[in-house]
């Protein structure tokens, strides 16, 4: 790089464009990562759910979307009071929207202006698209190398499975989450989309790594994220049991395949507790202070770990005997006063009236095309700052603010919009 290019370079990140969104409200403390701008060529949900984080701790993320429909995730369903998806409620919050036709030179032109002046560009086409359109991580960096590329696809881009499809349900059984998932005699896949929360956050850590290295050396980075890694990755001990004892673990539905007493239990009310023992001095507490079996503590069948596995539907059996005579609250009660770990096997309903989340403060209202939403703060709490909760956006809604900081005047704005450059 040139000294001319390097100040060329250093200008662009000086203008307008960057970090002017996000302000924290007078007086809070400055979020982590104001003054980052991201321009995010995003749809689904891997991408939107790594960048949606970035703007929860204060960067600016400005979302690019196509003019006709957007992000189709915006249309996976209209749930949100008759008229937003599911999906991109959870995922676009604190998001600007601009809406460019990437098919005409005018559209790329403005994408490039808006990478010009970000710190980090993150798209999740199909692999090759962004580079055919100009935006391939080396061409970027070559022309600013203290940027940051994130590609995120479902394999990668090298391989034989470079251009299948990835959609969450399928990676997850080609990574062999499914297989782990399930009853002995179905399997099933998870019901949260895990291969796409998954890429996501591995996306959103690799960025911040990335940021910081840069902090640090000037150097941007080339960052690559795939489903099927992040997938691979989360199925360790699994990976792991196989590979050095020849056999798979079984599905065990929710029952752990190497811990036992682990499973849910049943309660004289129908509502199932779920009871995870993990060593044997939890076993002699659960036996003793709550199955009022003390004989069990020292029985050879029961006594350690590898004797409860191996004799699992007895100890279930034992187990539940006990528990389906107690209420769910009255069971609840002895397990805490015994310090034995259990859980309410809670629905949605369970989740959304749960007192933790009550006591803790942690719902908040956001704004969204369709009105005000419910939503639960980002589990990052940083002490002394309140995390952005800005509004869910409307396609494109930004994209003539954008525009004028990018210096289209209102004649050349009406222009592109009359040759449906943008929407």
């Amino acid at each position: 790089m040139t000294a001319a290019e390097r100040r060329r370079s250093e200008d662009r990140r000086s203008a307008p464009l960057r970090g002017s969104g996000g302000r924290p409200p007078e007086g809070a403390a400055v979020l982590p990562l104001e003054g980052v701008t991201v321009v995010a060529l995003e749809q689904a949900v891997a991408a939107p759910f790594a960048t949606r984080q970035l703007a929860d701790q204060g960067a600016r993320v400005i979302k690019v979307e196509r003019v006709d429909g957007g992000d189709f995730a915006r249309a996976y369903d209209t749930a949100v009071r008759g008229g937003l998806g599911t999906h991109f409620a959870w995922l676009n919050r604190s998001k600007e929207s601009v809406a460019l036709d990437l098919k005409q030179d005018a559209g790329r032109a403005i994408l490039a202006d808006l990478v010009a002046g970000a710190d980090v560009f993150l798209q999740n086409l199909a692999p090759g698209a962004a580079a055919r359109l100009g935006f391939g991580a080396d061409e970027l960096r070559a022309r600013d190398p203290r940027l940051i590329v994130v590609d995120m696809s479902g394999y990668g881009t090298r391989g034989p499975y470079r251009d299948k499809r990835a959609y969450d349900m399928l990676v997850q059984a080609e990574a062999g989450l499914i297989s782990v998932t399930g009853t002995p005699d179905t399997p099933a896949k998870a019901g949260s989309p895990l291969a796409d929360i998954a890429a996501g956050m591995y996306a959103f850590s690799g960025t911040l790594a990335a940021l910081v290295r840069r902090g640090t050396t000037g150097e941007g980075a080339s960052i690559e994220i795939t489903m099927f890694d992040a997938v691979a990755e989360w199925m360790g001990q699994a990976m792991y049991t196989t590979l050095y004892t020849g056999t798979p673990p079984p599905r065990t539905r929710l029952s752990h395949p190497v811990i036992a007493p682990y499973d849910a239990y049943p309660t004289s009310d129908g509502v199932d507790v779920v009871i995870g023992v993990q060593n044997d001095r939890g076993w002699a507490t659960l036996a003793a202070e709550v199955l009022e079996r003390p004989d069990l503590v020292t029985d050879p069948e029961y006594a350690t770990n590898r004797a409860r596995v191996r004799n699992r539907e007895k100890v279930d059996a034992i187990v539940a005997g006990v528990t389906s005579r107690m209420g769910r609250d009255e069971l609840l009660r002895r397990l805490d006063e015994a310090g034995v770990p259990n859980a309410s096997l809670n629905d949605g309903h369970g989740l959304i009236g749960h007192p933790q989340l009550a006591e803790r403060d942690r719902w908040r209202e956001v704004g969204s095309p369709v009105g005000g939403i419910r939503a639960l703060l980002p589990p990052i709490t940083f002490a002394g700052t309140e995390p952005r909760m800005d509004p869910i956006p409307a396609l494109g809604e930004h994209t003539d603010g954008v525009l004028r900081e990018l210096g289209r005047d209102d004649a050349a704005i009406a222009a592109l919009r009359a040759a449906g450059t943008v929407a």
